[in-house]
């Protein structure tokens, strides 16, 4: 099931950029990051058979930190994961119905974009993002006026 307007701007993609991710990567679903009680937080993304996508392909995190991801192939093809995280970018061989662990730290807020860069995959790969809701700590703000907030 795609991506609806309504999930998009229940997290505030639909107001910068005119829902930029919703239109590149609404093949997919949008998931929640589930956060433990020690502040971890856990989720699981699939490439369904046949379809090229990540899913879902926009996870949220409701904040900075760790993340426990779970990557799962269960298509018929080989793929990997390219998947952001500070220091340094991780990358996951993931062969045909296989599945694999993952932990990265995201700590502050934005878009982070994760890709299978092997293969052409039809023509662009897969793409999908995490996005980490919050705001910038004030000692990383920029010196200007107040910016609209959704």
């Amino acid at each position: 099931m795609a991506i609806t307007a309504g999930e998009l701007s229940e997290i505030g993609l639909d107001h910068q950029n005119k829902a930029a991710l919703g239109r590149l990567l609404a093949t997919g679903r949008l998931a929640y990051a589930q956060e433990g009680p020690e502040g971890r937080m856990r989720a699981e993304v699939r490439i369904p058979p046949d379809e090229l996508v990540w899913d879902p392909s926009i996870l949220v995190m409701p904040h900075g930190g760790d993340l426990d991801l779970e990557l799962v192939n269960d298509d018929t093809n080989t793929h990997c994961a390219h998947l952001p995280s500070n220091g340094d970018s991780k990358w996951m061989w993931l062969a045909v119905y296989s599945r694999g662990k993952a932990t990265l730290n995201l700590d502050g807020p934005g878009y982070y974009w994760f890709s299978s860069n092997i293969g052409n995959d039809e023509g662009r790969g897969l793409i999908g993002a995490i996005v980490v809701l919050g705001d910038a700590p004030p000692e990383a703000r920029l010196d200007r006026p107040d910016q609209p907030r959704p």
